[in-house]
């Protein structure tokens, strides 16, 4: 198979599960997903991202005897310790766990206590950056190959995260310095638009600028690791953003200062 028959894009492989693709291309694309495990990953990660999990199990939710769990977390949470690392509270998890315990009448462990409303609400600032810094890690150089867009065909591309979002996006106010822009994709992560706005660092490798409606306020940067990637993180009163990428983690932070500071005008 040559290399451009081993090619595909994002936008193929959301058409592809969509079953937008004509037969031939749908054909190409199945041979792809055969052939390259990272194909496949991607593909799996863009299915699941918009799944209605919520829909499926919202039956379920209504019956479960909300009462006795919560009385069965507190006696569990008096003879614990408390842990010094947060809890990663998976809504998919906590829905497959609470399903089974319906079922077969499980003891619920203490890692599922983050089912109360506000912990999920916290956890899920920090969840949708897992599942992207997931996603980046399939990238490698190869990825994002080719020649730096042109500054019309970056308006383009970047007018419809734009929309969706109601964030100006202009190729001047995403601009990282000493990074070339590749492409801005959009996405959806628990129903919401996902803007990711891909570089390529001739030093260091793929770098991406994420961001996502959120109403959880304004925060100032974050730093984390994830997948062995520096991440800088933080929000305004509407937006939640992420900048991620192998660079060392002071010149992660003085991009991410750049472009903070023409994102908030």
């Amino acid at each position: 198979m040559s290399n451009e028959n081993i090619f595909v894009t994002d936008e193929q492989l959301t058409a592809y599960i969509d079953g937008e693709l004509p037969p031939d291309e749908a054909a190409r694309v199945e041979a792809i997903l055969d052939a390259d495990e990272r194909v496949a990953a991607r593909l799996a990660f863009l299915s699941r991202s918009s799944l209605p999990f919520g829909q499926a199990f919202e039956p379920m939710l209504a019956a479960a005897p909300m009462a006795e769990l919560q009385a069965m977390l507190e006696d569990l949470s008096a003879e614990t310790k408390p842990i010094s690392t947060p809890v990663r509270a998976s809504r998919r998890g906590f829905l497959g766990a609470l399903a089974a315990c319906l079922v077969a009448g499980a003891v619920v462990d203490r890692a599922f206590i983050g089912f109360q409303r506000r912990l999920v609400a916290r956890d899920e600032s920090s969840e949708w950056r897992a599942a992207v810094a997931e996603y980046i890690a399939l990238y490698t150089p190869d990825t994002l190959a080719g020649p730096v867009p042109s500054r019309e065909a970056q308006a383009a591309q970047l007018a419809i995260p734009e929309g969706k979002l109601g964030l100006s996006l202009s190729p001047e106010t995403i601009a990282l310095p000493g990074v070339d822009f590749k492409r801005a994709l959009l996405l959806q992560y628990d129903d919401k638009p996902l803007a990711q706005i891909a570089y390529l660092d001739q030093e260091t490798g793929p770098m991406a600028l994420c961001i996502v409606r959120s109403d959880a306020g304004a925060k100032p940067p974050g730093v984390e690791g994830r997948k062995g990637m520096n991440v800088i993180y933080w929000s305004s009163p509407s937006h939640a953003f992420m900048l991620i990428g192998h660079a060392p983690l002071d010149r992660m932070q003085a991009i991410a200062e750049d472009v903070r500071t023409r994102l908030a005008v």
